[in-house]
């Protein structure tokens, strides 16, 4: 009813939905991820896939870079690996 009151509102949320439908679908597939720990872990990677495409970034590319550099990275700047701040080596 909101879009009532504003006209620059979109009348349905179709683009929330189809963001989230992954999600709804893979439930029952994760449901038994193996122990508490794996679906933490699981949810963790997810994370960082949705986010990598949030900020426009090729999810794989990504992570791929990340994992290769993760072992020799210094840990005091491994803020700079996050999606957001992340540049691939050239």
């Amino acid at each position: 009813m909101r879009y009532i009151d504003d006209g620059r509102l979109p009348i349905d949320n179709n683009p929330v939905e189809r963001a989230i439908r992954p999600v709804a679908i893979g439930r029952k597939n994760w449901l038994f991820a193996g122990s508490r720990a794996a679906g933490e872990r699981a949810a963790a990677i997810m994370s960082l896939i949705a986010t990598a495409k949030q900020n426009a970034r090729d999810p794989y590319a990504y992570l791929v870079d990340v994992l290769t550099r993760l072992p020799t990275h210094p840990n005091r700047r491994i803020a700079e690996l996050l999606p957001h701040r992340w540049q691939p080596v050239a």
